[in-house]
């Protein structure tokens, strides 16, 4: 049993505790990953207010990245010392719809109480499914690379793999955040043109432009529909929103 720093979800609307977790060693499909960063989704700060009493104490956080300490014995993409990522995505895919829900609670305790919670990076030593932590290069382990398990393979991904936008398509992404810069970046290197940043604040859309969009429409002083048509001249052919309100 290890006991590893952590800050922990304990009711809805309420202060996360930071004090010491129990983390028990791997079973056979588990590993623990020694975080050194962890990315912080919008999402967990819905959880914050969303997630009822039942299930807490809960744990927050799924992007992070650290060493691998310990590995369970069924284990074979992983050992002890690799770097690695971890994510809320499993690595094989999903094999079942409620797959993420099927890992939790994984065993480990707070203040005496089972915690809830298939992933939870807000803890410096980190016990999750092995599907769920991903081998990378040692020289890509920086505190950077966290945001790899949420924002980027989000953003990035519904991007590439899922509207698959090639060559000179024309793309608008609603929301210049983590997943929104994540999305511009992909779309830019796949080569679109134009591609259309739109926020209401104005150093986000600064931040976008230099991070790659073409162009950029504050929603606050036009109409970012009819900004769209006047760049593109018959509409974006992929749209993605970034915002999720």
């Amino acid at each position: 049993m290890l006991r590893t720093p952590a800050a922990v979800m304990i009711g809805p609307n309420e202060p996360m505790a930071i004090d010491e977790m129990e983390v028990p060693y791997p079973g056979q499909h588990q590993v623990i990953v020694k975080h050194t960063a962890t990315g912080v989704c919008l999402s967990q700060v819905h959880e914050l207010q969303t997630v009822p009493q039942d299930q807490c104490p809960h744990l927050l956080g799924h992007e992070g990245v650290g060493v691998v300490t310990h590995v369970g014995r069924d284990v074979t993409h992983l050992k002890e010392g690799d770097h690695a990522i971890t994510t809320w995505v499993p690595r094989a895919g999903y094999p079942g719809r409620n797959f993420i829900e099927s890992l939790s609670p994984i065993g480990v305790r707070f203040r005496g109480e089972l915690v809830h919670g298939p992933v939870g990076t807000f803890a410096e030593d980190c016990l999750v499914s092995d599907q769920l932590a991903v081998k990378i290069p040692a020289e890509q382990a920086t505190p950077e690379s966290s945001i790899v398990g949420c924002a980027v393979l989000t953003g990035a991904g519904a991007v590439f793999h899922t509207a698959k936008v090639r060559a000179q398509d024309s793309v608008v992404v609603i929301g210049a955040g983590g997943v929104g810069l994540s999305a511009i970046k992909m779309a830019l290197l796949m080569q679109a043109y134009p591609v259309i940043a739109v926020d209401i604040a104005d150093d986000k859309l600064d931040f976008a432009r230099d991070w790659g969009a073409t162009h950029t429409i504050s929603s606050t002083e036009v109409d970012p529909v009819k900004a769209v048509w006047e760049i593109t001249g018959n509409g974006a052919d992929f749209a993605f929103d970034a915002v999720g309100t």
